[in-house]
């Protein structure tokens, strides 16, 4: 043999056997392997977490921080990862913000997934983090850790997924009898969706809460607003909860609330209320009708009621209270439907023809849509005389009655003020005709007349303007109207137009009845002393 091929040989023979000495050692001790050699899928760890214990640091209460994780795939072959699951301690939620490591790694690379830690309550935390992969563990985990730090009104305070601006609700001491509200903000400070499924006021009946809201849905970061109204029924202090609930990871929020109620000592009611934006306000020139302590006959008062408010208001009636004592109201003026706008006013006339002597003690009442919805009007006075109520004036028949002028134009043309001639255009030389319509009752005219003298064709009226003769037949201007008279059996009927007005006589005051009177008694007197005799 050749020496060259001999050597080539002997250097084959040691070369094997070195291959075979190194592979027994390792079958031997397989605690020597390289790293190299522990691939995933063939005995190798795979996926690791590059740092397996994590110090998150501090998180206040109510605020969320981001944790970020890193793994790498130490193995030779690619990684799949699946599932992540979180285990947090009871004061913190924790949710997955980002997954890098989902798409799956190839041998070498690293990836990160972050983790929102929101603090629930102070102390210490702990998060562990659990993630499936395709390596031989098939499992690898991480370590989170870290303080949550109370701020300086919330140590014992747990938080919640919804934020309550305010977290309390004090609507203090109340001293007047009204209704207060107070607004609540909820605002989700968590990354996803908030759905309320309830919200509620736990509180007795009668501490008078109540809620109104509209919250259903919070996206992140949005807000929505509730009211609480507070009608107090009771004295004393009055406590409740406003109670949240939604699918959140707390699941529940809450807010309380107070507040007392201690009513001021009733007072009396002033004569006119406080004026009410939005509301008529009724009020009178007077404050009552005092007709004096001296009054023998008929007598009038007239107070003008006046809408002070910003709105306009409505009589819905007016009436006496009293029965018959002789106070009749004008049927013009104020009365039953009248629409008063704002600084208008209208007059309410009060007729008192005393059926008595001494005081009267009545009111008128005036009801209407503004504030209080009622004006009462003391009525008072003495009397010193009756009116007979025979010689009372009867209104058979009434009707408003137009009162029209005339204004002559400046050509020497009479124009009037009938309806249809209103639009006519007159010549360039005339003035247009103004016309001054004035409503007027005929009937009042005659309030306070009484007839104090009367016979078949002839009578004397009595009234304020004195005394008057009037005669069957003849028309007589009385109260500004002309008035034709008919003298009847008993009494005179006045009328104009529309107008019918019956004036009664009270025989039982005339001269011939007293004189027939006084004879007839003279005259039985004479009999029983002649038949005695």
């Amino acid at each position: 043999m050749r020496p060259h091929k001999f050597i080539f040989v002997i250097l084959l023979i040691i070369a094997m056997a070195i291959a075979f000495g190194v592979r027994t050692s390792n079958a031997q001790y397989p605690g020597f392997e390289s790293p190299a050699t522990r691939l995933s899928g063939g005995g190798s760890l795979g996926l690791v977490p590059v740092e397996s214990s994590i110090d998150g640091g501090s998180v206040p209460v109510g605020s969320t921080a981001q944790i970020v994780v890193l793994f790498r795939n130490e193995g030779a072959q690619n990684v799949e990862t699946g599932l992540i699951n979180l285990y947090p301690s009871s004061n913190i939620t924790a949710e997955i913000s980002l997954n890098q490591c989902a798409t799956g790694l190839s041998s070498g690379a690293e990836c990160a997934v972050a983790i929102s830690v929101k603090g629930l309550q102070a102390g210490a935390w702990r998060l562990e983090m659990l993630m499936r992969h395709s390596g031989r563990t098939r499992l690898v985990t991480a370590t989170m850790s870290g303080n949550i730090e109370a701020g300086s009104d919330s140590s014992n305070r747990l938080s919640s997924d919804i934020e309550t601006i305010p977290n309390e609700i004090d609507f203090g001491s109340l001293n007047s009898s009204q209704t207060m509200i107070e607004s609540i903000i909820l605002r989700n400070i968590t990354s996803s969706t908030i759905n309320i499924s309830e919200m509620k006021m736990n509180a007795a009946e009668s501490s008078g809460y109540s809620l109104k809201t509209d919250c259903d849905e919070l996206k992140a970061g949005q807000a929505c607003i509730a009211t609480i109204v507070w009608s107090p029924r009771r004295s004393g202090p009055a406590t409740g909860v406003l109670v949240i609930r939604h699918d959140g990871p707390t699941a529940l929020a809450s807010v309380t609330v107070e507040g007392e109620y201690e009513p001021d000592d009733v007072e009396e009611a002033e004569d006119f209320p406080e004026a009410v934006p939005g509301r008529g306000l009724l009020v009178s020139s007077q404050t009552e009708f005092d007709f004096g302590d001296d009054i023998s006959s008929a007598s009038t008062m007239t107070v003008s009621l006046v809408n002070t408010g910003d709105t306009p208001l409505e009589l819905k009636g007016i009436k006496i209270s009293g029965g018959d004592n002789g106070l009749t109201l004008a049927n013009t003026g104020c009365s039953e439907g009248l629409m008063l706008q704002p600084i208008e006013a209208c007059p309410l006339t009060l007729t008192w023809s005393p059926t008595r002597l001494g005081g009267v003690v009545d009111d008128i009442q005036v009801r209407h849509d503004g504030a209080r919805g009622i004006l009462v009007l003391p009525v008072r006075g003495e009397a010193t005389s009756t009116v007979s109520q025979d010689q009372k004036a009867i209104v058979l028949n009434s009707s408003s009655k137009k009162m029209t002028t005339k204004v002559v134009s400046s050509s020497g043309d009479d124009t009037s003020s009938d309806s249809s001639k209103k639009n006519k255009t007159k010549s360039k030389k005339a003035v247009s005709a103004k016309t001054t319509n004035t409503v007027m009752n005929a009937a009042s005219s005659l309030d306070g007349l009484k007839i104090t003298s009367f016979s078949a064709n002839r009578a004397i009226v009595n009234g304020p303007g004195g005394s008057r003769l009037v005669f069957d037949g003849e028309p007589i201007m009385l109260g500004g109207f002309m008035w034709d008279v008919d003298i009847q059996k008993n009494g005179i009927e006045f009328s104009y137009g529309g107008d019918r007005v019956l004036l009664l006589f009270d025989r039982s005051l005339s001269s011939a009845s007293r004189v027939s009177g006084q004879s007839s008694t003279s005259t039985s007197s004479s009999s029983r002393t002649s038949s005695g005799g």
